[in-house]
């Protein structure tokens, strides 16, 4: 076959897969509850076909089968109608073509124009060569969505597309991606209610950070599936019989913790795979006689069910009556199984189940006029204050990340003003943050509170059910203490912005001090005397010099004139740093030339950074490595370009590595280890069990007899019969700590064994 006969016979394949592609969208469309506009769809398929028209994806396919594939999951997955299917089809277009946004509001009008620009704006930089900011990248999306939801929907979509199709990039943009995924997009689709969406975003973003753990734990899963199966239909068959007696019209589904969640799990609690006794719940979903009644047989199936188990006191969560922000609605209780297993019982309505699994785009449906429906003030609350936070922008973009993450994360309780209206905090808000979301004014005059008539600090924290009367004194001002007294966004941004600006002033009465004492001595006042006499005053910034110029916490005085004219002996400022160089031990002593401590390696302009660094033996010394997460061989790891173009080394599941991940993924590398056992690092065990006598010579036997590892540190208490410990060592790599972990499971009265990350 010449080449001519082949891009024939390619392009028809590609023009059959496009079009089934294409079909069963339609097809999706049509089974939905949505007006049917199918020819706008074909007008906005057939454009964009046209538009990316020869251009393919990194995996070969024509490009656009990704913005079809986008559309599919707005429609099937979210549930969404023609305007947001038109937009997700379009949504490349004004990026990747020359067609602008003027173009799309001439043929589509200015809805689906509006939503497009909304998702140009905050795409560039995803997949692209050029600088990472997502942070920035995450305002501009926060600030579109208040112009419309559907951009940040189609934009979640978006992102899960690009996450099922990973595997084609290289895997140092895979660690961005994901680990950005996890960071910003999962929290988001959950804050929103997708919940399956949020499940697959977690569970992909796992599998290509920590490939080995999440088929580790798939293989747990299967083997244990047969075992999970005889559970649940031993616990439900009696729950059955109890709903055909109530004449329920019902199904029962069964809910597998994910392998992320399980792993997350594992990592939280220091437990293994088989201490995780919650991996199965059981979901009750039943069609209610009707809507009024709804809730009242959510509690009717509740009280028959704990005639037949014993429920767990405290593990009731009514979710019905008090509806989590996105929507979410259910009644949540724990049983005790005939196997002295706790699981988890979740009881639905149908119309509870479709919120729960397309989250807003079930609850707020559009009008025929493309408008929100009247049910959106709750999510016009949470959006306005985003854009309180919004309006007081962060100096650090990764504080204005962990910002928006506080309050993406939260869970509610609810609390009441002293007039009896209900008020929906995060969990864990303190007295200042009750105050800080009534008023600013209110926040910044807090003096202490009156909860359920008993008067508390700031820093008391509520619990749901309490009632709060805000005290105030027009004496008190914002401290920069109380940003420890609050755990919302809101709360956090105020304060900060109030102490930014009290601190702006503070700074210019310093440096008013400043000039005239400069001007006093004959000298002539500017940033480099300022900044010589900072570094001079243990090396503080010049911002904090002036600030305790103000505060008059220095005083200029005639040692300062004798370091502006070159008198003093150099005096040197402390710098510390939360990183080292890698020294690790070697088994023989080295020669002095062997000793010579290497360089650290520079990272040249045109360096490749699509390849894996390789870490040796010989080049270790060449990177750093941070004190948060202490990789040794054999971790998932990755690479990090820092300021000044050096590489630190952390381990891919590090909270710091996945804040950089999410903010600076241009800089983030593939790290692959290429040792061979000649190095030896740290490595923390720990353990706990009953407390016998010869236990620690137990342990201590296995550990240097049989494995003939060196200990460096050993500690052991014991209380009431338990005992904890901990043991550092000396290991060659990963593999070591589960040989020995798997070693010590032999000492009998040993319970739990964990590595401390």
């Amino acid at each position: 076959m010449n080449s001519d006969e082949e891009q024939v016979r390619r392009e028809a394949a590609d023009d059959k897969m496009i079009n089934e592609a294409y079909e069963r969208l339609v097809s999706d469309y049509l089974k939905s509850r949505h007006r049917k506009k199918v020819d706008i769809i074909a007008k906005a398929f057939n454009f964009a076909r046209q538009a990316h028209k020869g251009v393919r994806r990194l995996s070969g396919e024509p490009y656009i089968m990704h913005p079809i594939a986008v559309a599919q999951i707005v429609c099937s997955e979210i549930g969404l109608g023609s305007t947001s299917i038109c937009s997700a089809l379009l949504h490349d277009v004004v990026e990747d073509t020359d067609y602008t946004v003027e173009d799309i509001e001439n043929m589509f009008g200015a809805k689906i124009a509006q939503i497009v620009d909304g998702l140009t704006k905050i795409s560039g930089g995803i997949f692209g060569v050029q600088a990472s900011a997502q942070a920035e990248n995450f305002k501009k999306l926060l600030l579109t969505m208040s112009e419309d939801i559907r951009v940040i929907l189609i934009k979640i979509a978006d992102r899960l597309h690009n996450m099922r199709t990973l595997d084609s990039q290289p895997a140092n943009k895979q660690y961005k991606i994901a680990g950005e995924t996890l960071y910003l997009y999962a929290p988001l689709a959950h804050r929103l209610g997708l919940y399956k969406i949020k499940s697959e975003l977690e569970n992909l973003s796992f599998r290509f950070e920590h490939p080995e753990e999440y088929a580790a734990i798939e293989r747990k899963l299967a083997q244990t599936q047969v075992s999970r199966h005889e559970l649940f239909d031993q616990f439900t068959a009696p729950i059955e019989e109890m709903l055909q007696r109530m004449g329920l019209k019902y199904h029962i589904r069964e809910r597998i913790k994910t392998p992320y969640s399980i792993w997350n799990k594992m990592q939280n609690k220091h437990v293994t795979f088989d201490e995780i006794y919650d991996i199965l719940a059981v979901r009750i979903i039943f069609t209610p006689t009707s809507r009024e009644q709804e809730a009242k047989e959510c509690f009717n199936i509740y009280v028959e069910l704990s005639q037949i188990y014993k429920s767990h006191p405290d593990r009731l969560r009514d979710w019905v009556n008090h509806p989590k922000a996105n929507g979410y609605q259910a009644l949540h209780v724990t049983l005790m199984s005939k196997q002295g297993h706790w699981i988890e019982v979740q009881i639905r309505s149908d119309r509870m189940d479709e919120i729960a699994e397309q989250g807003l785009a079930a609850h707020w449906k559009y009008k025929e006029g493309e408008e929100y429906s009247e049910d959106e003030n709750e999510l016009n609350e949470w959006l306005h204050t985003i854009k309180e936070i919004l309006d007081d922008p962060q100096p650090d973009a990764m504080d204005f990340l962990d910002a928006i993450k506080l309050n993406l994360f939260a869970s509610e309780i609810f609390v009441f003003t002293p007039k009896g209206e209900i008020k929906t905090m995060p969990a864990d808000s303190t007295v200042l943050d009750f105050a800080f979301s009534i008023h600013t004014f209110l926040g910044s005059h807090c003096i202490g509170a009156k909860v359920n008539h008993k008067l508390v600090p700031l820093s008391h924290r509520l619990s749901s059910g309490d009632q709060v009367e805000i005290l105030t004194s027009k004496s008190q001002h914002v401290q920069p203490a109380w940003i420890n007294f609050v755990s919302t966004a809101k709360a956090k941004a105020k304060i900060q912005a109030i102490l930014r600006r009290e601190s702006r002033d503070k700074q210019k009465r310093g440096e008013s001090i400043f000039n005239e004492w400069i001007a006093k001595h004959d000298l002539e006042p500017s940033v480099s005397l300022a900044d010589q006499l900072a570094h001079f005053h243990d090396g503080v910034r010049r911002e904090e010099f002036f600030q305790s110029l103000a505060d008059h916490t220095i005083i200029l005085g005639d040692e300062d004139l004798d370091e502006l004219k070159g008198k003093n002996k150099k005096k040197t400022s402390g710098g510390g740093g939360g990183w080292r160089k890698y020294v690790p031990f070697v088994k023989a002593k080295k020669t002095d030339a062997e000793n010579s401590e290497p360089e650290l390696f520079i990272v040249p302009e045109k360096f490749n950074r699509k390849k894996p660094v390789y870490i040796t033996e010989d080049n270790i010394s060449q990177y750093l490595f941070p004190d948060c997460c202490h990789p040794i061989p054999g971790d998932d790891a990755l690479g990090y370009i820092n300021n000044k173009n050096q590489i630190v080394i952390h381990k891919r599941a590090c909270p710091v590595a996945n804040k950089l991940k999410a903010s600076y993924g241009n800089r983030i590398l593939d790290v692959k280890w290429d040792m061979h056992k000649r190095l030896f690092f740290d490595a923390t065990i720990r353990m706990s069990g009953i407390d016998r006598r010869g236990l620690v010579n137990d342990v201590t036997r296995v550990i240097s007899n049989q494995l003939n590892v060196d200990m460096r540190k050993m500690m052991f208490t014991s209380e009431d019969g338990i005992f904890e410990g901990s043991i550092e060592l000396r290991v060659h790599d990963r593999d070591d700590v589960y040989a020995i972990m798997n070693s010590l499971k032999s000492v009998q009265d040993l319970k739990e064994i964990s590595q401390i990350l």
